[in-house]
């Protein structure tokens, strides 16, 4: 059995596996907060699928105005809350927490508050804040509760290193530790020592004279020390460096620092692995065995199964992978990576958000509003004269265009294969000289795909499978061959 699906116990919660969904934006909350029918259902198809770990997305520790946010601010969330963490459990082996969060105010005008605005009494009440919220999370039934310090939020903005403040919360990383600490020992006062708590934090900020991981070690080991369970690590996500649209408030995933956030299709696979190795080996030199989650692209079964053989992280955490694909769990589980869905990285998801509207995936069909779920077991089929599959060289690009496949439940969409073929090899030969590997997916209204990631003078062979909504492949097409001009 693969490493991935051993139990790994967190203080007194157990996971089925080491995989877990990070807490994402969904937008299906409404402005007050409650829990809804749209919150349950993303959940507990998560669940179905088989996650070892569920952090449900961010929800407010306090009553300040914002757009449509989860919250656990008061006891008048509580049965919302509860209902779906029972429902959660009832659906599947998942554990599940939430991830609870305190942010800033900001304003369409551009204007946003900062640490430096906080007074002491402010402060006092971030940290009694956090510490009724996770009490409230025990009580709902919750297995745990993740800490939000990541990010353009309030947590992570002390803990940056262009924190403004001036007095004992500002400088030095012991001072931008100072709240953080304050807040993690609140909460394990608490919610008692049998309880997870574990938090999230940012690896490396990614902005202009912002923090790396020769402070996020220390972070973590600090952190650990002062009672938290697991470390998940994350990376930029800032305002400092977001895009300045006049009339809309500021989005932090819109610079730099949010691409390496959610590291698109044009970033290799696991693009931010040297954060969690960093960091994981600075625990272990301090003596903590305190597990560390690693994410940022993390597609594919190999590569999760590297993360944790390499020692790059103790759990393998997959947000965009999970949204395409829930069951992806379940599939690798059982041997079939060659049924998942496999997320394309275009980051549509992203630019949803980003532009205050629900977050889905690209790759579901139209208006269903959730992932698929299909027990169909008959692969999609190519017309009688085949895929017809043809490349062809334009503009420095690779243009792909083929004959859309059928299937008796649904089609979900197509999987691109390239290979690159020898220097001197017969373009015209049937054998391949090199492996067809993975380069993209596309949505099954499509029958067509642009390469640019092309050179001059190279000789790629391409291919093309077809998926149903259950993820069965049907066959690969013929090859088609192209050679760029010198």
């Amino acid at each position: 059995m693969s490493v991935l699906f051993e139990a790994f116990p967190i203080r007194t919660m157990t996971l089925p596996n080491r995989l877990v969904l990070p807490a994402m934006v969904t937008r299906l909350s409404g402005e007050d907060g409650v829990v809804n029918d749209d919150i349950r259902v993303r959940y507990t198809r998560f669940s179905r699928g088989g996650v070892g770990l569920v952090v449900v997305e961010a929800m407010a520790v306090h009553s300040a105005k914002s757009g449509p946010l989860l919250r656990i601010s008061s006891d008048d969330f509580v049965p919302g809350l509860q209902d779906l963490a029972k429902r959660v459990h009832d659906a599947g082996p998942s554990k599940v927490v939430p991830q609870i969060i305190h942010f800033l105010k900001i304003a369409r005008s551009g204007w946003r508050q900062t640490v430096d605005m906080l007074s002491h009494d402010d402060l006092d009440a971030i940290v009694e804040a956090y510490g009724a919220a996770a009490l409230r999370a025990r009580a709902c039934g919750f297995d745990g509760v993740e800490l939000h310090m990541a990010h353009a939020y309030t947590l992570s903005s002390f803990l940056s290193r262009l924190n403004p403040r001036k007095d004992e919360y500002g400088g030095s990383l012991a001072n931008r530790l100072r709240l953080p600490l304050r807040v993690m020992r609140r909460v394990r006062a608490a919610v008692g020592e049998d309880f997870a708590v574990g938090v999230r934090f940012l690896g490396e900020e990614c902005i202009r004279n912002g923090y790396t991981v020769l402070d996020a070690g220390p972070i973590a080991i600090e952190l650990a020390r002062a009672g938290a369970d697991y470390i998940s690590l994350s990376a930029g996500g800032k305002f400092e460096d977001a895009r300045v649209i006049a009339g809309e408030p500021l989005y932090p995933y819109t610079g730099y620092s949010g691409d390496r956030c959610m590291p698109g299709a044009a970033y290799p696979d696991g693009a931010n692995l040297a954060i969690p190795e960093a960091v994981r080996a600075a625990l272990r030199a301090a003596g903590l065995t305190t597990p560390v989650i690693a994410v940022g692209k993390l597609g594919t079964l190999e590569l999760a199964e590297k993360v944790v053989a390499r020692g790059q992280g103790d759990l393998v955490g997959m947000a965009r992978a999970l949204l395409a694909d829930p069951d992806l769990p379940k599939k690798w589980q059982h041997g079939l990576e060659e049924r998942v869905v496999r997320c394309i990285y275009g980051n549509v998801c992203k630019t949803l958000d980003e532009n205050f509207k629900r977050v889905d995936c690209t790759l579901w069909p139209k208006k269903l509003g959730q992932a698929p779920e299909s027990d169909d077991t008959t692969p999609p089929v190519w017309p009688a004269a085949g895929a017809e599959l043809t490349a062809e060289h334009k503009e420095g690009r690779v243009l792909l265009r083929w004959k859309a496949a059928t299937d008796d439940d649904g089609m979900y969409g197509y999987q691109v294969f390239r290979g690159e073929e020898l220097a001197g090899a017969d373009p015209s030969s049937s054998k391949p000289l090199t492996l067809l590997t993975h380069h993209a997916s596309v949505r099954a209204l499509s029958a067509r795909y642009e390469d640019t990631r092309v050179v001059p003078g190279a000789t790629y062979r391409y291919a093309v499978k077809p998926y149903d909504l259950a993820g069965n492949r049907g066959p690969m097409s013929a090859p088609a061959v192209v050679r760029l001009p010198d």
